[in-house]
């Protein structure tokens, strides 16, 4: 019998993890908000709340007025050095480093699950561990971005040939990866079990890996709050805190 802070649903779940011989995980930005990093879209608390994202985040912006760009940028990247992995980070760790999962497709680029201890990591948007020069193809590293910034407060310029540098992940406008999108696409493919974690399923081509996987033959398992496109599809749908979710799920396991 499931225990108290274990739901029918983290039960199940667990059965699902078990029987999978070749599951994935996908996360969203919902599954960093424990970390005190806020998502994009909650009414009241989303990062795009107050700005219009296609005028500070679109790769336009950037090459309009690099300036302009990195004056909403620079707090997001100051604010993300520091933060931490929580635990539902550790317990997709945990599951890979059973063997239970094969890795992980991430739209965030927040490097959380690698400092969790993931390493099969698929980061689709890109990471804040480097910026690059779009003139001479330079990248520096997030350290040194953080140090630019500090003493000046416009775009950090390469080191280089001092053009502007662009923080090296997916902004509006731009197209995704090949490489990392190909990767995700044949993992979620190959999938008999993609486990979506802390994302609405919205933002396009990542959306589509759900259904990649159950057009393959495989299941799609949800923890996430509020509705997505696959909750009709999904073999369980999980909605509560995402931490307290995925520590129930480990401890059926």
């Amino acid at each position: 019998m499931p225990t108290r802070t274990q739901s029918r649903g983290a039960v199940r779940l667990a059965e699902l993890i078990r029987e999978a011989e070749r599951a994935v995980v996908l996360t969203g930005a919902g599954i960093s908000v424990p970390s005190g990093i806020p998502d994009f879209r909650t009414p009241g608390k989303g990062l795009w709340e107050k700005v219009n994202p296609m005028e500070v985040a679109h790769i336009d912006a950037f090459r309009r007025e690099p300036d302009r760009f990195w004056h909403f940028y620079a707090d997001r990247f100051a604010s993300l050095v520091d933060k931490q992995p929580n635990r539902a980070h550790e317990v997709i760790a945990e599951l890979e480093r059973r063997g239970l999962v094969r890795g992980v497709i991430t739209q965030n680029i927040d490097r959380l699950h690698r400092r969790a201890g993931s390493r099969n990591v698929i980061e689709v948007h890109g990471s804040i561990d480097w910026s690059v020069c779009l003139e001479c193809g330079g990248r520096v590293a997030l350290d040194r971005v953080i140090e630019l910034l500090e003493q000046h407060p416009g775009a950090p310029e390469c080191d280089a040939c001092i053009s502007p540098l662009k923080p090296d992940v997916v902004l509006f406008g731009e197209l995704l990866p090949d490489a990392p999108l190909s990767e995700a696409y044949a993992l979620a493919a190959e999938a008999d079990l993609i486990l979506c974690v802390g994302s609405s399923l919205e933002v396009y081509p990542v959306a589509s890996l759900p259904g990649v996987t159950r057009d393959a033959g495989g299941r799609i398992a949800l923890v996430t709050q509020g509705r997505t496109p696959y909750d009709g599809d999904a073999e369980v749908k999980l909605d509560g805190d995402v931490v307290g979710e995925l520590d129930a799920v480990l401890a059926a396991l």
